[in-house]
């Protein structure tokens, strides 16, 4: 068992998650129940998997909840590419936030090798 605390995957995943909410403070009222809820809501899953999987026995049972958690990745990617479509955040902003996600997925994806 693993204590989630310590991984920097969840570190990275959790300071990831409040950039989200910082990013989607700015996303216009009408957003509130669509984009900003999904984004937020992927956003907290990341760290939650993370957690989660640590609670679990198995290494395989931890493996599966970091591919949650990529998926989770995946998702934010996506609607961060729509929310640039709609002009909710800018080209600067999206390179960057997608450049943090593509870190965390680094990180996961590695971590996840070892525990095979």
């Amino acid at each position: 068992m693993h204590r989630f605390k310590d991984l920097e995957i969840w570190k990275s995943s959790r300071k990831f998650c409040s950039e989200i909410y910082s990013v989607t403070s700015d996303f216009p009222d009408a957003e509130r129940f669509g984009l900003v809820n999904q984004l937020r809501r992927a956003s907290v899953s990341i760290p939650s998997n993370i957690a989660e999987g640590c609670s679990r026995s198995s290494n395989k049972d931890f493996s599966r909840f970091l591919e949650i958690a990529i998926g989770s990745i995946f998702e934010i990617e996506t609607q961060l590419l729509i929310s640039f479509d709609l002009g909710y955040i800018d080209q600067m902003k999206l390179d960057e936030l997608c450049l943090n996600l593509d870190k965390i997925v680094k990180m996961t994806s590695k971590f996840k090798s070892t525990l095979i």
